[in-house]
């Protein structure tokens, strides 16, 4: 159990790895936070349990891990940032039980994915792999054989969230029919149709582009059954999750000349660092375009992240907002009146802690004149306001901080 006293935003040191986006450290520093370091590369583990033992803020990528071990050590941090999609790479238990929320980007960098898929959909019809190897190795592979528009083809999208849509807006645009297939009903764009089954959306495609979340139902849901099911000469492009296709199914129907080809930007098994070998049964097909996971790499998503996590760090620590938090209940707070004194307690979710909370506060004749709570699985998250200002040392924290299930409690001022 910790307690977090209000200091000097100057005083809050933020730390920022893996090349975080300079738009990040701006955004805290036109909102007053003075003390932030960024480096370009993740540090090794000894580096990293020293650079987070101090930080109070902590912004990553994909590469960090932060695990259980990591945020033992990370006895001051208040929150955590992922400046990308995915927060496999922090034990989130962990965070919750620490009291710390864990913020991500999941929509920043949606057109970047969806352009990439489109790019890779056009070179896949028209047979650039191939073509492009042929002409590395000196060779001339003129001809329109196997090669088409987009126009008049269809597209199947298979997960029609922020990215399959915005793919199927262009791939509209490119003149294509499109048709989708999730398991939420979805409103349709455009004139795309949305399909009963997988199987009904595999067998009408000649391009089929997979955009759906990990999960324990998305392991492997593309499988010698439904690679089967697709169109003599079909295509698949996977720009989502690594472990949504059997890879040893994928290139055996490549092998077998079923499909005309694929592209992957991500994989089930991918190096940690560029010193590390990918490896891959998809190596060496001239049929297959393979990309290091780079669907959100560019200077624009990342710019998009960089201010859109940094925000919501920034809401947390100057008022206990947790909108937008992965592994928190969900609270947006309005902008705290400064002559009122705000209380944010992180607990266990069980009977009678509110009660206990609210009696902390009448015991001492404290008017409450603003309460926010909510509870999601085991966690749960009040933020209490009171009409006076009071003093950190004066008894509130200790008095909360001995409620049975606390497991954090901070004064924010």
């Amino acid at each position: 159990m910790i307690s977090r006293l209000s200091m000097n935003k100057d005083h809050i040191q933020i730390v920022l790895l893996e090349g975080v986006h300079e738009n990040a450290a701006s955004y805290f520093n036109a909102n007053g936070y003075g003390n932030v370091e960024r480096l370009a590369s993740a540090p090794d583990h000894a580096a990293l349990l020293d650079k987070i033992a101090d930080a109070h803020i902590v912004g990553i990528r994909s590469r960090t891990q932060l695990t259980k071990e990591v945020l033992k050590a990370a006895d001051k941090l208040l929150a955590i940032g992922c400046f990308c999609i995915g927060t496999n790479q922090v034990d989130l238990t962990t965070a919750s039980v620490k009291g710390i929320p864990v913020f991500n980007a999941p929509y920043s960098n949606t057109r970047s994915v969806a352009e990439l898929v489109l790019a890779e959909l056009v070179m896949l019809l028209r047979g650039i792999p191939e073509k492009n190897w042929v002409c590395h190795d000196g060779g001339w592979m003129k001809s329109a054989a196997h090669a088409h528009e987009a126009r008049g083809k269809t597209l199947g999208i298979i997960g029609y969230g922020h990215i399959g849509t915005q793919v199927s807006v262009l791939a509209e645009a490119f003149g294509m029919k499109v048709v989708y297939f999730d398991i939420v009903n979805k409103l349709m764009i455009g004139n795309a149709e949305p399909m009963d089954t997988l199987q009904d959306l595999m067998a009408v495609s000649d391009v089929v582009t997979l955009h759906v979340p990990a999960t324990s139902q998305t392991v492997n849901m593309i499988g010698g059954r439904e690679l089967a099911a697709m169109k003599p000469g079909a295509h698949l492009i996977n720009a989502s999750r690594g472990n949504v296709i059997d890879i040893k199914a994928l290139a055996a129907a490549l092998e077998s000349g079923h499909l005309g080809g694929a592209a992957l930007d991500v994989f089930p098994k991918e190096p940690k660092g560029r010193a590390d070998e990918f490896i891959s049964a998809l190596r060496g097909k001239r049929n297959v375009i393979l990309t290091p996971h780079i669907g959100g790499s560019t200077q624009e998503a990342q710019a998009n992240i960089g201010t859109e996590v940094a925000e919501k760090l920034v809401k947390f620590s100057d008022n206990g907002s947790t909108l937008g938090a992965v592994n928190f209940p969900a609270l947006s707070l309005p902008v705290q009146n400064t002559a009122h004194t705000r209380f944010l307690h992180i607990h266990r979710n069980e009977p009678g802690v509110l009660q206990a909370i609210n009696t902390v506060f009448a015991e001492r004749h404290l008017n409450i004149v603003g309460q926010y709570l909510r509870a999601e699985g085991d966690l749960g998250y009040v933020v209490v306001e009171v009409d006076e200002a009071i003093k950190p040392g004066d008894g509130v924290n200790k008095a909360l901080q001995a409620i049975k299930g606390t497991l954090r409690v901070r004064f924010l001022y």
